[in-house]
């Protein structure tokens, strides 16, 4: 059986930006660009209470935390410090996924560094990101993937939690169905009319009856729901895309999307920026009420360089939709794939700004 962690730096933005600054430390940090269009990278544990939350716009966090201190990115910093990380990792196994600049799964059934257990190994991991950058990081140690990020998140801030393979029911049966990975407020509420609330209860539903409802997507919960995930830890895996999506709890009209597009531009530029990668196709996916799912693709000759210039890309991208005016939508989405490191390309000038 596999021996699974997921590892988490904690508010990896804000944490390495009041290491760096004194001043800084058990104050409220929101890490973001100021301005009407700006999302929030990250928020410190001391700004979280107010209801501060990566992905949101700027506004709204300084609206609900006029306290906090605003501190624009600074991606190299970030980098170098997640390479430091990720040479930890590499000490122990070679089968390291990053997932961002801030998270990886490691599978550690058979470590490089002789260890009693996977748990040990979680332990001297954390013990070493901490020594080596001054910063925590909190782990989940698991069977596979799915229950080890599901477990990082417990004991957050600088925590570690372990489900053994005979605890997994213990562990998965009470939980939120939000909880597991996938399930946003939409797919939450379609299961409540299921009666379902808990993993416990999505158990009871059949395979039959999700892969109906759901699709694929059906046939994936029934797995989670009995701790079942057989994907392995896949090293060398660079991202190739990034995409945020909502689905609608009324279906709607084209010209009404461009707040939603916006919206969801503003979520990707923030994910593609944690990467701390460049991408140049930007992609608008479409789901109409009859579940038809169109897309719209644009590959600039130079990537977008502002966050601003993707929302443009992307509405743009809505105008090449060339179904009757009256079709209406339940899904929309913006993405940007092609990812490549910025040290690859050139210095340029965005492409809306001269």
């Amino acid at each position: 059986m596999r021996k699974i962690l997921h590892i988490d730096m904690d508010a990896f933005y804000a944490s390495v930006e009041q290491r760096d600054d004194p001043s800084l430390r058990g104050r409220p940090v929101v890490v973001a660009w100021r301005g009407a269009r700006s999302v929030v990278c990250a928020a410190s544990y001391e700004a979280r209470p107010f209801g501060v939350r990566s992905a949101m716009p700027a506004v709204t966090a300084e609206r609900l935390c006029p306290d906090a201190i605003f501190v624009p990115p600074d991606f190299a910093r970030y980098k170098a410090v997640s390479r430091q990380v990720r040479e930890i990792f590499h000490a122990h196994t070679d089968l390291v996924q990053p997932l961002s600049l801030d998270e990886a799964y490691l599978d550690v059934t058979d470590p490089k560094i002789p260890s009693p257990s996977a748990t040990a190994t979680a332990q001297a991991i954390r013990a070493q990101i901490l020594e080596a950058t001054q910063l925590t990081a909190s782990a989940g140690v698991a069977p596979n993937k799915f229950i080890a990020k599901i477990a990082s998140d417990w004991n957050k801030p600088d925590g570690l939690f372990v489900v053994k393979p005979a605890q997994i029911d213990a562990f998965l049966i009470p939980l939120k169905v939000g909880l597991i990975p996938g399930v946003g407020k939409v797919m939450e509420k379609k299961l409540a009319e299921l009666g379902v609330a808990t993993v416990g209860d999505l158990r009871g539903l059949s395979l039959e009856v999700l892969q109906g409802r759901f699709g694929s997507f059906g046939a994936r919960l029934y797995q989670r729901a009995r701790g079942i995930d057989e994907r392995g830890v896949e090293p060398h895996q660079p991202v190739q895309s990034i995409s945020s999506e909502d689905t609608f709890e009324t279906d709607l009209l084209l010209e009404d999307l461009a707040p939603m597009i916006e919206r969801l531009a503003e979520k990707t530029w923030a994910a593609t920026r944690r990467t701390a990668r460049v991408g140049r196709t930007v992609v608008l996916k479409l789901k109409t009420s009859q579940f038809r799912i169109l897309t719209r693709s644009f590959t600039p000759d130079t990537p977008p360089a502002s966050q601003a210039e993707l929302i443009r890309i992307a509405l743009a991208l809505r105008e090449r939709v060339d179904l009757p005016a009256s079709t209406r939508y339940r899904l929309v989405g913006v993405g940007i794939g092609g990812f490549r490191e910025p040290d690859e390309l050139p210095v340029q000038v965005g492409l809306f700004e001269g």
